[in-house]
């Protein structure tokens, strides 16, 4: 069984579990947290498991940190939604192995009885088709949004928007994986040290 939960990708010269925004954890809850990522310059990555991590401490992180920052909320390692912020308060959100996840977003009819069985009928593979079409949509806007997110964050090369779109379309057996890679290309400091 692959990861469930959140990898919170932030800078600071402190620990990153030191951030206010984690005060409300219990002790035996920060126990379960991991440095899964440094990087230089003071980035780090957090791996929280589920029910740790809410949409509304992003922001309060990118205060805390006068930084940009992101979470990937990664299910079953299998597939990611990745949401970046900046410190003027622009998001971009984008996901990632966009295959999976447009199967687990496709519209189910309202009349559906069986879960299992609509899963194998010509209909599911149409609905995961539509689905597919329309994230492929947002694809551009995404990528222009990381690549801005990652200039504010003061990248000093700025990526290429055609690079991370094809990163986005992309598949890797372990979603955490594909954030990494994400955060590489955007032009990230290389990870010094990831944790399993």
């Amino acid at each position: 069984m692959g990861f469930s939960g959140h990898l919170v990708f932030a800078c600071s010269n402190r620990p990153l579990l030191e951030a206010p925004v984690f005060d409300s954890l219990d002790e035996e809850i920060k126990a379960t947290v991991h440095t899964w990522e440094s990087r230089s310059g003071g980035w780090q990555t957090l791996q929280m498991e589920s029910g740790t991590w809410d949409d509304a401490d992003l922001p309060a992180l990118v205060e805390w940190s006068s930084a940009p920052a992101c979470v990937a909320e990664v299910s079953d390692s299998s597939l990611a939604l990745v949401t970046g912020l900046d410190t003027t308060g622009q998001r971009w959100q984008a996901w990632l192995n966009l295959d999976i996840a447009a199967s687990l977003l496709a519209e189910e009819p309202e009349d559906l009885e069986d879960q299992l069985l609509w899963l194998d009928t010509p209909e599911f593979h149409e609905a995961v088709r539509h689905k597919r079409a329309e994230l492929d949509a947002e694809i551009l806007a995404d990528a222009e949004g990381a690549v801005a997110w990652a200039a504010a964050a003061g990248v000093p090369v700025t990526p290429e928007t055609a690079r991370i779109e094809e990163l986005l379309r992309s598949h890797e057996t372990f979603a955490e994986d594909l954030f990494s890679t994400l955060l590489d290309q955007l032009g990230f400091p290389q990870a010094t040290q990831a944790l399993t």
